[in-house]
């Protein structure tokens, strides 16, 4: 077939209708113009609504490798933290396991030891459990009050503690309410040992408000801070071994001859709701009277034994 019999005129699609241009201005105009209509009229919210609604179970579909990849690292993630909890913790209970051993081992000497030297056993201190009412107004004083008073046996001077340590102390009773005044109190002292040097001394509120302040203490004391203070138990109101403050800082002065020892107190009283009342220990000594005629019969009997 001879080549010059093909038709070369282009087909009707290209060679009819109008320019391209002309169409891209068109369809733009048209996208503008539905654009405009569907923010005022909200024409196309229910197709969109149908759209979405056919498409969301291929959304789910799609979505469940995303899902399962997620979970898997929330998973390997979680167990990885689970294993180093169980490690913590069984670290921390063979630590536990061997405190309990060398208290029980202690427990166990001091007893021997009182056997040994005759001395009488430790006192039982009685307690009560009350409820903070609530705290004094005066702005110049740091106490509270509580539910229990002399009707339920609450003696005047006797200590309250928290879960963390010494509170304060009973400064005024009544019938049915107690006083509390606070550690932090301006007013408030209480004898302490310190667990580290083994030494006594004693410890004052009013330090700043929130903080209490070991005074007397020379500028050469052997005090540092993190030292954990307990109660003496020599002042007669107090049991030993209560916590009360931990060293916060140590101010040593070259132009006084006492350094300044602020203190953070163990117990707090901002959140307090429940404490516990302790019968102070000079209830359950014997009177000064004979305790002065035991000690004199005691030493008799020793000069009597040298002879």
């Amino acid at each position: 077939m001879a080549l010059d019999t093909f038709d070369r005129t282009p087909p009707p699609f290209f060679r009819q209708g109008p320019s391209a241009l002309t169409k891209l201005l068109f369809f733009s105009a048209l996208a503008l113009f539905l654009m405009i209509a569907d923010t005022r009229l909200q024409f196309a919210k229910p197709l969109r609504a149908a759209i979405a609604t056919a498409l969301l179970p291929v959304q789910r579909v799609l979505g469940v490798p995303v899902q399962m990849w997620q979970s898997g690292g929330e998973y390997l993630h979680g167990l990885s933290a689970a294993l180093a909890s169980e490690k913590a913790a069984r670290a921390q209970l063979a630590l536990q396991s061997e405190k309990v051993a060398r208290a029980d081992t202690l427990s166990l000497e001091n007893a021997r030891l009182r056997a040994l030297l005759e001395l009488r056993p430790a006192l039982q201190v009685r307690s009560l459990a009350a409820e903070v009412l609530y705290e004094a107004s005066d702005p110049f004083s740091r106490k509270l009050f509580i539910d229990r008073g002399t009707a339920q046996g609450v003696a005047l001077g006797a200590p309250v503690l928290t879960a963390e340590g010494v509170l304060g102390q009973v400064t005024r009773v009544f019938p049915l309410s107690a006083q509390v005044t606070l550690l932090i109190d301006k007013d408030a002292a209480i004898p302490v040992l310190n667990t580290r040097t083994q030494v006594r001394s004693a410890a004052f509120g009013g330090a700043g408000g929130e903080a209490m302040e070991l005074r007397y203490m020379t500028a050469n004391a052997d005090v540092q801070v993190g030292d954990e203070l307990t109660t003496s138990g020599v002042d007669g109101v107090y049991p030993p071994g209560l916590a009360v403050a931990r060293v916060t800082a140590v101010e040593r002065r070259a132009e006084s001859g006492f350094a300044r020892i602020l203190l953070a107190p163990k117990a707090s009283s901002d959140s307090v709701r429940h404490v516990l009342v302790l019968e102070p220990m000079a209830l359950q000594m014997p009177p000064r009277e004979r305790l002065d005629v035991e000690v004199e019969k005691s030493a008799r009997s020793a000069k009597g034994a040298r002879k």
